[in-house]
């Protein structure tokens, strides 16, 4: 059997209810027609394609919505392998928002309420205050913020590099074209 190229990404990436959510680098097009790129958290990946959440007031969620031109670069430990996945993004959907917020830790929910330039621009020790103090008027949780987002990246492009001690590294290719998936195997 086969694997198309979204099910081999799949074998790679931790399954999504896994914890430890992969930290990975988002590629996006600037206002200028240049690169942007920041980590973010890899929320979720299913056949589809692959899913992300931020802050809707975020520049990240401003340049996708101007050009949904988007790549995601995950680098395993140990540079043992990466997957880069180019694609395009699309807002996710109500549901989706609502899981992937559910799922995030206590720290990661309050930092999507606490997450803005005013509350950055504060000297640590004004944060370290108000960070406490937020969570104790909350301690039963946190809803859900309506500036909570999040996107996912349907592929067009999925690269699968390796590395080899012992020989050179590869890289497959895969890109979706007129005919379906055509796989091209490329030096590393």
């Amino acid at each position: 059997m086969t694997l198309t190229p979204m099910e081999r990404a799949l074998e790679w990436l931790p399954a999504n209810d896994d914890i430890d959510r992969p930290q990975v680098t988002l590629s996006t097009v600037a206002p200028d027609g240049g690169p942007d790129a920041r980590t973010v958290l890899l929320s979720s990946a299913g056949p589809e394609g692959v899913y992300f959440h931020t802050d809707a007031h975020s520049r990240k969620v401003r340049e996708l919505l101007d050009d949904p031109r988007a790549v995601m670069t995950v680098l395993w430990p140990g540079f043992t392998r990466q997957l880069v996945i180019r694609g395009v993004a699309e807002l996710a959907g109500v549901d989706e928002l609502a899981s992937a917020y559910r799922a995030r830790s206590p720290y990661l929910q309050q930092l999507a309420w606490q997450n803005t330039r005013e509350f950055a621009a504060q000297p640590l020790r004004d944060r370290v205050e108000q960070w406490a103090e937020f969570a104790a008027r909350h301690p039963l949780g946190f809803e859900q913020p309506d500036n909570w987002t999040g996107f996912l990246i349907r592929p067009d492009r999925l690269s699968f590099w390796t590395s080899n001690a012992d020989a050179a590294s590869q890289r497959l290719e895969y890109t979706l074209g007129e005919r379906g998936w055509l796989l091209e195997y490329l030096p590393g």
